[in-house]
């Protein structure tokens, strides 16, 4: 695949980040329809997501800074390089920070809480299908080997080194695109919530929608993937995301659960 997108002049344009940009303008985008839908103001709403974008963004890489310290300090260029890495504890733990600022900003200008995850839960799950597309040029979160059969008719060959120093896929094996798998899935499940979001019961539902999608998607994906740096519990049964998927999807049904109140007013607002 290509991990490079094009060049400009001696500057590499990397696909997952180019990739994951369109996404992020597309989600921006449809975030300002999806906040007329649920009756917010889309000025804040767009603030909103911007806040929680650059601490998901200054969060992971903080991290990523923390945990390699030593290695920073004796070679400082390296540093150059970490807009490069990609992991599922950096995404986690970007992902928490980006929720933090969101629920603290959103206290701030009195946002109503339920009709706001509402309104972010279609763009949140095309962000990440656009996230994961880019995965998939990159080599980030690469996916078994396909081997013979029907599989090796659409499985990918990543060939440039820099997927590897990058990401750390494998050069020339066949391998499943899990990342397509999971991109198509969060798509679909974006345009559902996006239809779903007037037909809505009660404040808070699409939301739980987005919780409990996003687990089944990851859960299931991660079948496919590598795993390789991924972590393993209950004896190797679990991978680190599909115990983190089994978390959203317990947290998205309790958001399903009915709550008291008028369906089109159950509005549980920040102060």
């Amino acid at each position: 695949m290509y991990p490079v997108l094009f060049h400009i002049g001696s500057i590499l344009i990397p696909a997952y980040g180019a990739v994951a940009a369109v996404g992020v303008l597309l989600a921006l985008w449809m975030a300002q329809r999806t906040a007329r839908i649920a009756g917010l103001d889309g000025r804040k709403v767009w603030n909103l997501c911007v806040v929680a974008l650059f601490a998901a963004l200054a969060g992971s890489r903080l991290l990523l800074v923390a945990l390699n310290w030593n290695e920073l300090r004796q070679h400082p260029m390296w540093l150059l390089g970490l807009a490069m890495i990609h992991h599922p504890l950096l995404a986690c733990f970007g992902g928490l920070v980006a929720v933090a600022a969101a629920v603290l900003y959103g206290r701030w200008q009195r946002l109503p809480l339920w009709s706001t995850a509402d309104a972010l839960a279609a763009p949140v799950a095309l962000g990440l299908a656009f996230e994961q597309l880019g995965s998939l040029l990159a080599g980030s979160g690469y996916g078994i080997e396909a081997g013979p059969g029907i599989a090796s008719r659409w499985a990918v060959t990543y060939t440039h080194p820099l997927a590897m120093l990058w990401s750390g896929a494998p050069l020339d094996v066949a391998l499943h695109p899990v990342q397509a798998y999971a991109a198509l899935a969060f798509l679909t499940l974006s345009i559902f919530l996006l239809v779903w979001l007037p037909y809505r019961r009660q404040t808070g539902d699409v939301a739980g929608l987005l919780l409990l999608g996003a687990g089944v998607v990851v859960f299931s994906t991660e079948f496919w993937r590598d795993s390789e740096g991924r972590g393993a519990l209950l004896g190797g049964s679990l991978d680190g995301p599909q115990m983190a998927a089994v978390v959203l999807v317990v947290v998205g049904g309790l958001v399903l659960l009915e709550r008291n109140g008028s369906p089109a007013k159950d509005e549980a607002a920040y102060g």
